[in-house]
């Protein structure tokens, strides 16, 4: 048939496979503004974090993961994995990071327009914590741009496939963030460390 095409000169059409928006915004929702500036760098852990949702195909459907990161070592602070994306997603995350790192006040905390990152719940979670709250601007990823390579490194070495069951795909994903991620997966910007590597050597530097 592909023959035949080419030989009239016609080409197949092609069609953009689905997948779900993980940023819908709530103009009802509070916003707040861009604080962090595209500015990725940071020189202490805990001083700024960033988040985002990503969707993981299986067989059974959509598994929702969601992820925050601290700028100063590229590390997975917090994650969280539901076949819905709800504040809950995000809001389990935000508890898995704190219960680890302890964040002080005036952290800046910063994510996209998405209304789970909006609802009053979650934003009431980051005032408990006094954290500076920085929002993306409508429609630009590159606000965000860190943990958005961060899901694009997760969906080449891991999720690069149809997962035959959300277990599979949560127990893989588990594995690649806490196992290879954060402790044997060597940065370049980290002068070729993992982040748990560089966030040791330069706790231990500063006290030196």
């Amino acid at each position: 048939m592909s023959r035949l095409m080419r030989e009239e000169g016609q080409t197949a059409r092609q069609t953009k496979r689905w997948h779900p928006r993980t940023t819908k915004a709530d103009a009802n929702n509070e916003k707040a503004p861009n604080l962090l500036e595209q500015e990725f760098s940071a020189q202490r852990p805990n001083e700024k974090w960033v988040v985002d949702i990503t969707y993981i195909a299986t067989q059974e459907g959509w598994l929702y993961l969601a992820v925050i990161l601290d700028l100063f070592s590229r590390i997975v602070v917090g994650w969280s994995m539901n076949e819905r994306m709800n504040k809950e997603l995000v809001m389990d995350a935000w508890k898995m990071a704190c219960a680890w790192r302890k964040p002080a006040a005036r952290m800046l905390h910063h994510s996209d327009l998405g209304s789970q990152y909006t609802s009053k719940g979650y934003l009431d979670l980051l005032r408990e914590k006094e954290c500076l709250i920085s929002m993306s601007g409508k429609g630009n990823c590159y606000d965000n741009a860190v943990i958005e390579s961060f899901f694009s490194t997760l969906k080449g070495e891991c999720a690069d496939k149809v997962f035959e069951s959300r277990a599979k795909a949560r127990n893989d994903i588990f594995e690649y963030i806490e196992i290879w991620y954060n402790r044997k997966r060597l940065h370049s910007t980290l002068g070729y460390l993992s982040p748990m590597e560089f966030e040791i050597r330069e706790t231990v530097s500063t006290k030196v």
